[in-house]
């Protein structure tokens, strides 16, 4: 009897663990919503990093002037002017 309790719950573990990696492997796949429209402005920010030279350029943000991105661990440096 106890060999048949054990395959029981192994089974029942088994299929919990699997329902659970399904629902966060769903929730992962799911893109964020849209922002409402006209909620993103143009900006032309580019930011660098200090550390390593990695470059990036912003065209668009929620505000005029955003938090700048993290890279290796530190903000970024912007480097172009926020107004051209």
């Amino acid at each position: 009897m106890g060999l048949v309790l054990k395959l029981v719950v192994a089974v029942v573990v088994a299929f919990v663990i699997l329902r659970l990696g399904i629902f966060v492997l769903r929730s992962i796949a799911q893109p964020p919503p849209k922002p409402d429209e006209g909620a993103l402005r143009k900006v032309n920010l580019r930011y660098r990093c200090s550390i390593c030279g990695a470059e990036v350029k912003m065209p668009q943000a929620t505000e005029e002037l955003p938090e700048p991105p993290r890279h290796c661990m530190e903000d970024m440096d912007l480097v172009a002017p926020p107004f051209e």
